[in-house]
């Protein structure tokens, strides 16, 4: 029986298929992510649960790595302790706690951006999910979208919505909000009276007041202005895009200008498989400024890796860092004087 072998070199070796480093590095970088985001939405639900980090209400104090957290203000009200002893307290129990873990939180987005949010934070993981759902849905990641993104995968191959994934938005929507509630909940009061009384049916008047307001809060907001929140409410994004914008050094998306012939119209209808995945509808091949809400979940960088996987140059975009992503920057604004200056002379 004769035995198939791959189709031969020009020096008469077999030649076996290869796949692109650039793609394989981006495809397991988005899986990665994938885990990270799973796994620290799991934390956030369990944290409460576990005494890892909440407040209680009940007991009015704090719960950090299994151990109560005090201020110590209750020997002052006792006056076991001086007003000097208690403000050393508030001073070293509290505020240096906070400051502490702001500084490290912040110098990570100087560094690197809003790494946070799209590689932990348990809100942009929904977002993300109630994006692609809605774009099975009706071809669109947003009902404020204005045309439906390219039917083509960034790899090439075509898809179509389908309006019967409606039925998974909604409830999904409505089930990530629910959890969201609860999850909130279980940071203010003890977790086993919660999902005791839940269990039970037996949720006390506030209790149940607190979770329905806020199941439908959230709904609306995952359905209608999930995007709106990340980029112009969240004050966690906030400060962290700050930081960024403060670091010209700071990691970002970078776009190989030299070679922009290429990009633009890597799918079949001349449109860029970049844009059509970003989460946030940004245009990723933009100037730093123009991606002020960029949360690094590096989405255009794998279908950049995608689209151009038989392209001998790789991909036009990566991440970059420290004097490159100083030269991205100034190529960028080298462009920019050359289209000035071809348009003041015509």
């Amino acid at each position: 029986m004769s035995r198939a072998f791959p189709k031969g070199r020009a020096d008469g070796k077999p030649q076996y298929p290869t796949i692109p480093v650039a793609d394989v590095t981006a495809i397991s970088r988005q899986r990665r992510r994938l885990i990270w985001q799973i796994g620290f939405f799991t934390l956030f639900a369990l944290a409460p649960v576990f005494n890892i980090l909440r407040y209680d209400l009940t007991a009015g104090h704090a719960w950090l790595l299994g151990m109560e957290w005090r201020l110590g203000l209750d020997a002052f009200s006792a006056g076991e302790i001086s007003a000097l002893e208690a403000a050393g307290n508030v001073l070293f129990r509290l505020f240096l706690p906070l400051l502490g873990g702001a500084a490290l939180f912040l110098f990570a987005a100087w560094k690197w951006g809003r790494l946070y949010c799209g590689w932990l934070c348990p809100h942009f993981s929904v977002v993300e999910t109630i994006n692609k759902l809605m774009q099975r849905a009706s071809g669109k990641p947003s009902v404020w979208e204005r045309q439906p993104l390219p039917p083509w995968k960034p790899d090439g191959k075509p898809w179509r919505a389908d309006a019967r994934w409606w039925f998974a938005v909604v409830p999904a929507a409505i089930g990530f909000a629910f959890v969201w509630a609860v999850v909130l909940l279980t940071y203010l009061l003890p977790p086993a009276e919660i999902y005791g009384n839940l269990a039970s049916a037996s949720l006390t008047r506030n209790q149940a007041l607190f979770i329905g307001a806020a199941t439908t809060v959230l709904s609306l907001e995952f359905l209608f202005a999930r995007h709106l929140f990340c980029r112009f409410a969240c004050a966690v994004g906030l400060f962290q895009s700050l930081a960024w914008m403060g670091n010209r050094d700071a990691m970002v998306v970078g776009f190989q200008r030299a070679r922009a012939s290429e990009c633009g119209s890597c799918l079949p209808d001349r449109r860029s498989a970049c844009e059509a995945v970003c989460p946030m509808r940004l245009k990723p091949r933009n100037i730093k400024r123009h991606m002020f809400t960029c949360t690094q979940c590096a989405q255009c960088v794998t279908a950049c890796a995608e689209s151009q996987r038989d392209n001998p140059q790789g991909p036009l975009l990566d991440w970059v860092a420290d004097e490159a992503a100083r030269q991205n920057e100034a190529a960028f604004r080298a462009a920019r004087a050359r289209e000035f200056d071809r348009s003041a002379s015509d």
